[in-house]
């Protein structure tokens, strides 16, 4: 990559410098990691083996885990190995490409979840309507979009950052390649820059959680009138996504929708939707959701079933 830059490498700080605390992290982002393949695949699995496939709601939920996989795998592999490593250090080069691929995948989740929600609303506010609006053609089409506008977005993320000089200090106080960290250490000013992150990660993130919010509230106002049966099954369905919303927006607008600057906090804040968000979803849509519990022990009951043969 061409850039007016002295730096080859940069060094991660990562979450702590005590060798027994990175340990412990150690093993606990391991079991993470391996909780997150496991929920995450067993959902995809049952997904597409069984006729839930065919509903708009899993099928949106089985590209979310997708996205779920490789968000989290652009940053987890590299924390756990760095836990273990006496210099925490990654290329520049690697370093663009984490950031890219972050966000991108980042995008990609954001943008799924606002399609989840437009699913939902079409649902339960234009019943009569849904099997005609969210046709196989308009899914595929807002899969299409949802991945467009992720890379759209990480695409401009790269051409922000590649276009800094970086020739000073190299440390960046984060365990992995984000835009706030490294606005930090370029040799420029980078208020014109800092504004257009602003705008990219942070207003792209406030007018999703708005319009998701929106959606929901459509949601309650519809289910007024509706039986105290029909009440809980919409807010069944709804509950489940709206936490996975809160447990990833939250701290994203924490970390985007201020002006650039950094904090020791962000880390931990970083954690949830790098890591913990991932590793939940598969336990909040399956715990509070019938039909995949039901599909979960059709598909694996019957290959227990015949193994057990």
């Amino acid at each position: 990559m061409d850039r007016s830059s002295n730096i080859s490498v940069f060094i991660l700080l990562g979450l702590s410098q005590n060798k027994n605390t990175e340990v412990l992290c150690f093993v606990f982002f391991l079991f993470c990691y391996i909780a997150i393949w496991m929920g995450n695949v067993l959902i995809m699995v049952s997904i597409t083996c069984t006729q839930l496939i065919d509903q708009p709601m899993y099928f949106f939920l089985n590209y979310l885990s997708l996205s779920d996989l490789c968000y989290t795998s652009t940053v987890t592999p590299k924390l756990m190995t760095d836990l273990l490593a006496e210099r925490k250090i990654i290329s520049y080069n690697n370093c663009m490409i984490q950031l890219f691929t972050t966000h991108l995948f980042g995008g990609i989740e954001i943008f799924i979840l606002t399609g989840m929600a437009y699913d939902r609303y079409v649902a339960i506010c234009k019943p009569l309507h849904y099997s005609i609006i969210m046709s196989r053609y308009r899914c595929n089409m807002i899969i299409i979009a949802c991945c467009t506008g992720g890379f759209v977005h990480s695409a401009s993320q790269l051409l922000l950052t590649v276009s800094l000089p970086f020739c000073g200090p190299n440390e960046i106080d984060h365990y992995f390649c984000d835009v706030y960290p490294l606005l930090k250490l370029a040799c420029s000013n980078t208020r014109i820059i800092g504004l257009l992150v602003i705008a990219n990660s942070g207003l792209i993130a406030l007018v999703t959680f708005v319009v998701l919010m929106l959606s929901y509230f459509f949601i309650l106002y519809t289910i007024r009138a509706y039986s105290v049966e029909s009440r809980r099954k919409a807010l069944s369905t709804c509950s489940s996504h709206l936490t996975v919303v809160v447990l990833f927006f939250a701290p994203a607008l924490f970390i985007y929708i201020r002006p650039p600057t950094t904090f020791p906090e962000d880390k931990v804040f970083a954690l949830f939707y790098t890591i913990i968000a991932p590793m939940f979803n598969p336990l909040i849509y399956t715990l509070r959701n019938k039909e995949m519990k039901n599909a979960l022990q059709k598909v694996w009951g019957h290959q227990v079933f015949l193994k057990g043969r």
